[in-house]
């Protein structure tokens, strides 16, 4: 084939909301600052014809994990629920239709279709790189594996795993390697949906399992919680304990505006007894977790919920692989099925392609960010582009940084939730100076990633780089050169600069001295 050349000034990789979001943020600065139309296109390995979004439309991501803002904050800086989230992100859950929770995949598809068309960025679909060309210092081009090449001025990098940058020789670790264990990794989701199911029925399902897991004379009940646990009493007793609250009721299902929180582990229990298979993501490779569950009709669920272990090599391989799902997780959803139509369900249907929380993250960027700088509060306030507040979610655990962190002389890796300041400066390649990575594979270090790799502060983030790439393009300069005050002032100008309210928390020191001490061998 004979290559075709073609120039842009902004080209993206990867379809994740924040990188499209970036793209039609730079896209519309472009045309407010010149009344040109922009020359920028979003490529991807993914399918887009099968849906723009990545893991929230095509993994099928419809439970969205918000901004967690407690209510005093939210009532002393008279904040909504998510608190302040960025223009451009809130545009897109009104355009999809977002209540509160739940973002349905096919609307979500559409209203990514539709900005990116109205801010005329130009797409292109099942795009494999065959190789990058780098001139002093920075990209130049992107050659296709089907001999096209691609010329910009600036690249955005939305990929799980930092594929391009990876292919511009940036230097990636392997899973949580920043902790010293590069195979240990956060498990992978395979998304479900279920007909026929309304919330009501679920937890008139859930409830009597509860109430009998919950009592010791119920001699048949408490076999099948031993079975789910591979007769280890101690397991039991725990999972047990957890299915009363405090005040001794039933810990049943919490049903929101649109979307259900599981807050006792009894559906698990009677899955995996009925599976046969140990109710443990790391000895039985996976679990039917106690799900996250987005409402997307009176009876359509969408369920976060089928986790896989994986290790840090997999979790780079599955990326590789467009986020594929393996036949072994094909075939437990087959079970997953005959399961849950025994419940009731007509349909039980898996996303096209995985939910990958993490794999790996990029070194040698302008501002590394780690867990004790969110947990000090983030950027300065004089140059944060907004704020975010979410615990350290590492949902199934980071095998291994238990006993790393006791050797080490630290009792514990749990940590207060950060509220930190947001910048773009972590996200930025010092080395490809023109390139910037948005996504769980940004210059993140030690627990920062568990925090930072969720879908709205990566949404503030490629706002923010969208701006700076722009800014970048008119100076003839790089992403590496413009400033977060720089960014900051654009959104002043255009009236979307939201509330800043980052704050230092008291265990900042502390996590320090734990990442410190477990990035050294």
């Amino acid at each position: 084939m004979v290559a075709d050349n073609r120039a842009y000034d902004l080209i993206g990789f990867g379809d994740e909301v924040p990188g499209v979001l970036a793209m039609v943020a730079a896209a519309r600065e472009y045309r407010r600052r010149t009344q040109k139309p922009p020359r920028m296109l979003l490529m991807s390995k993914g399918n887009m014809q099968q849906g723009i979004g990545g893991h929230l439309v095509r993994g099928g991501l419809a439970y969205l994990d918000r901004s967690q803002i407690s209510p005093q904050q939210r009532q002393t800086l008279r904040l909504d629920t998510f608190g302040a989230p960025p223009a451009i992100y809130q545009e897109f859950l009104q355009k999809a239709g977002v209540k509160q929770i739940a973002l349905d995949p096919q609307k979500a598809d559409a209203a990514l279709r539709e900005m990116l068309k109205t801010a005329g960025v130009a797409t292109l679909s099942n795009i494999e790189i065959s190789s990058v060309q780098i001139e002093n210092g920075k990209i130049s081009s992107i050659k296709t594996a089907t001999g096209e090449t691609y010329t910009g001025k600036q690249f955005i990098d939305a990929t799980v795993n930092a594929e391009l940058a990876q292919a511009a020789q940036v230097k990636k670790l392997t899973g949580f390697e920043t902790f010293g264990l590069p195979e240990s990794e956060l498990p992978v989701t395979l998304v479900f949906e279920t007909k026929g199911i309304s919330p009501q029925k679920l937890k008139d399902i859930e409830l009597p399992y509860i109430k009998r897991f919950a009592n010791r004379a119920d001699t048949a009940a408490q076999e099948q919680l031993l079975k789910a646990c591979a007769q280890e009493a101690w397991r039991a007793e725990i999972l047990q304990k957890d299915m009363l609250d405090a005040k001794g009721n039933p810990k049943s299902l919490w049903i929101g505006a649109d979307f259900i929180d599981v807050r006792a582990s009894a559906l698990s229990v009677v899955y995996h007894s009925w599976r046969g298979q140990k109710l443990s993501l790391h000895e039985s490779g996976f679990i039917l977790d106690r799900g996250n569950i987005a409402i997307l009709g009176s009876d359509r669920l969408s369920w976060n919920a089928l986790l896989f272990n994986v290790t840090g090599t997999e979790a780079e391989k599955l990326a590789r692989n467009g986020g594929k799902p393996t036949p072994e997780m094909l075939a437990e959803i087959s079970f997953i099925e005959k399961w849950f139509k025994s419940l009731g369900a007509t349909a039980v249907t898996p996303a096209s392609e995985l939910y990958i929380r993490h794999a790996g993250n990029i070194t040698g960027v302008v501002e590394p960010l780690s867990g004790a700088k969110m947990l000090s509060g983030g950027v300065s306030e004089a140059e944060a582009l907004g704020t975010f507040s979410y615990h350290f979610d590492v949902r199934g655990g980071i095998p291994g940084i238990g006993d790393r962190a006791r050797s080490k002389g630290f009792p514990s890796v749990s940590f207060h939730q950060p509220t930190f300041n947001i910048g773009i400066r972590h996200a930025i390649v010092k080395a490809v100076p023109n390139l910037a990575v948005v996504s769980p594979a940004s210059g993140f270090e030690g627990l920062a990633s568990s925090a930072g790799r969720i879908v709205e502060f990566n949404a503030a983030v490629g706002q923010g780089l969208g701006i700076a790439a722009v800014i970048a393009i008119q100076t003839n300069r790089n992403l590496a050169d413009i400033s977060n005050q720089q960014v900051r002032q654009v959104l002043r100008e255009t009236g979307k600069l939201p509330p800043i309210f980052g704050r230092p928390g008291e265990q900042a020191t502390l996590l320090a001295q734990l990442e410190t001490s477990l990035a050294q061998a």
